[in-house]
């Protein structure tokens, strides 16, 4: 019995074969084939969902151009007179102040001045650091 429960084991176990197992990438930026890159690439321009920016620029006329340049200019003269107006000539100082509907803390660290902006319409925050 025991011979012949070995004799069945060795027949069952004839068939049964290995192989190593193998990884290749499909990316060519990692090691794969070269010819899947087109591939790649037509697939990832169809999801892309973003528009490129480039070609909107250059369909402005120089009008148009100027106008935004005059825009940014003034925007820029009218935040700086409401930074010095509302922060003083001296510039930065400790303390809370209110833009508008944006809340600035203003305090010292280690790292420099630390500027915490919350803009109470929509709970948005960011931190600014200006290093000394």
């Amino acid at each position: 019995m025991k011979a012949l429960l070995t004799t069945m084991f060795c027949f069952a176990m004839t068939g049964l074969c290995a192989q190593q197992l193998t990884y290749k990438p499909k990316n060519p930026a990692f090691g794969g084939d070269t010819f899947n890159y087109q591939w790649l690439l037509s697939s990832a321009n169809a999801q892309n969902s973003f528009q490129n920016q480039g070609s909107q620029r250059e369909e402005r006329s120089e009008l148009q151009e100027f106008q935004e340049s005059l825009n940014r200019q003034v925007l820029g003269q009218l935040t700086r007179s409401v930074f010095n107006s509302q922060l003083g000539e001296d510039g930065l100082k400790e303390g809370t102040f209110n833009v508008g509907s944006l809340v600035l803390e203003i305090f010292e660290s280690d790292e420099g001045f630390v500027i915490n902006i919350l803009d109470t319409n929509s709970g948005e925050q960011t931190q600014v650091i200006v290093p000394n």
